[in-house]
């Protein structure tokens, strides 16, 4: 008897101490809260935030018919396991289920939905253009699709990372293989994880990956605010190119009036989320819901010209010296492409394969668009995941592929340093080139990693002191299960990779 009630009461103090330690988690994440927001309004120049025209529900139902429609035209995800478990950031599961009809036209390549008051939203793929949201009432875009082929050698011949042939070779010896299986079954998680695909190479070689049943070498997934860091990527390749610099003031048509306060904002800054843009977003630390519809999720529905909406927001602070996770400064870095691209005479929606997939070995890539063809570069890239580890081993290799400098010098270690407004704000997490950067050294990750992240748990991973590159893709309803095999995945691989560094 004395055991059992012993027993009873180790339980009951282990439960009461889980819930003061939530309590204090939640404390502090209260406080650090507050005191963002209050650092970021001291420093406010005075101004408003514009409301969005249209109803919420609209703008999620656009949402939905993209999610659907890539879904449906890309990556093969069967249109009602896409409408239960993908996409969640644009179209809340609440809000899918005023749809009244759906069509899936195959035919057009279209999908409709309609709400119960008859209106209808509709999004239809556009080839390498991907998904693209049309305006209300109207049945096309504002542009005209170009087809993007890559042109590069056959995949299946040609060795890896440039194609899809994987050399023999032994087992490398600093590597323990169970280890590593294991490592990659955390990865991979259990079915509730709903992960897509998971790649992992070292040194360059791909060691392994896995797929779920009908996901292959060449679906393209969606990568969601992965895309950011491919923004930035082609950003950093019209630098190494000649056209921009990381630190000139970012040359926007619509900042050249004189006395724009926007003409001080640099590339690097825009790269670093730290233009300083006004652009409610609901990681702000004082979002407040009550204001309407978010224009940062805005971005991602409204059929309009997204590059001249981004570029007329006003300014909220000087730049660079607040950190602000918001989609206004992806998509200005996408303008700045469309720009150097047309200064060089590359049409811009050929531009990104021609200036970097074509280099790496990427023939998968989706970049789409808005209703005008402007890329929306701050969430909607879908690459295949041997696309996605090609692009981690390009930063991991310092920018350089095959003996050809593709990145400016300098650039990596750019990206991976934690941006001083961020680090004014007490958050050392974001670098530059719109990157996640481990600044606080959080374990398991090695302090020097660096990442492209996406919601619903999309990342790729690079390891500099590993030499390790990992990709993980997925569906938003398995985050959560996913997330709880995560560290253990990364502490098991650790212990089955020895670094030579």
């Amino acid at each position: 008897m004395r055991t059992l009630i012993r027993l009873a009461f180790l339980l009951v103090a282990a439960a009461a101490f889980a819930l003061l330690a939530r309590a204090i988690r939640h404390r502090d994440r209260d406080d650090a809260r507050h005191a963002l927001a209050a650092r970021g309004q001291g420093l406010e120049i005075p101004g408003s935030f514009a409301r969005v025209d249209g109803d919420a529900l609209l703008h999620e139902t656009a949402g939905f018919a993209k999610v659907l429609c890539t879904s449906a035209f890309y990556t093969g995800i069967e249109p009602r396991r896409a409408a239960a478990a993908s996409g969640f950031v644009v179209s809340p599961l609440a809000s899918r289920k005023a749809v009244v009809d759906t069509v899936i036209d195959r035919v057009r390549r279209e999908v409709r939905l309609t709400l119960a008051d008859g209106r209808v939203r509709s999004a239809r793929a556009f080839g390498r253009q991907g998904c693209v949201t049309l305006q209300l009432g109207e049945d096309s875009v504002h542009f005209t699709p170009v087809p993007v082929r890559p042109r590069l050698p056959d995949a299946e011949s040609t060795p890896w990372p440039m194609g899809d042939r994987l050399v023999r070779a032994p087992w490398p010896a600093e590597v323990d293989s169970a280890g590593f299986a294991a490592a990659l079954a955390d990865f991979a998680g259990p079915p509730e994880a709903m992960t897509l695909a998971v790649v992992i190479t070292h040194r360059g070689r791909l060691l392994g990956e896995w797929y779920a049943p009908g996901i292959g070498l060449h679906t393209p997934l969606q990568g969601w605010s992965m895309g950011k860091s491919v923004a930035g990527t082609l950003v950093a390749r019209l630098i190494q190119l000649g056209v921009y610099r990381l630190d000139q003031p970012a040359p926007i048509p619509e900042w050249e009036t004189p006395g724009d306060p926007r003409q001080k904002i640099r590339i690097m800054d825009l790269m670093r989320m730290s233009s300083g843009l006004r652009l409610r977003a609901p990681a702000d630390p004082d979002y407040d819901p009550s204001l309407g519809y978010p224009e940062h999720l805005f971005t991602y529905t409204g059929p309009m010209d997204m590059y001249h909406f981004a570029a007329t927001r006003p300014v909220q602070w000087p730049p660079n010296t607040v950190g602000r996770y918001r989609n206004s400064d992806p998509l200005i870095a996408g303008y700045l492409v469309k720009l150097g691209a047309a200064s060089l005479g590359i049409d811009p929606h050929e531009f990104p394969q021609r200036a970097l997939f074509d280099s790496i070995g990427v023939r998968d890539a989706i970049l789409e668009t808005d209703v005008f063809g402007n890329f929306l570069v701050q969430g909607y890239v879908m690459m295949a995941a041997r696309d996605w580890a090609r692009l981690g081993n390009l930063y991991l290799q310092d920018g350089v592929w095959n003996g050809t400098r593709l990145l400016p010098e300098g650039y990596v270690d750019h990206v991976r340093t934690v941006a001083p407004a961020w680090k004014a704000d007490g958050r050392p997490e974001y670098g530059g080139g719109f990157f996640w950067v481990n600044g606080a050294g959080k374990p398991p990750l090695p302090k020097d990693a660096f990442w492209m992240s996406g919601s619903g748990g999309q990342t790729t991973m690079i390891l500099p002191s590993q030499e390790l590159v990992v990709v993980r893709l997925g569906l938003a309803g398995g985050a959560d299960a996913a997330a709880l095999t995560n560290d253990r995945a990364f502490r098991r691989l650790f212990a089955a990779v020895r670094s030579r560094r």
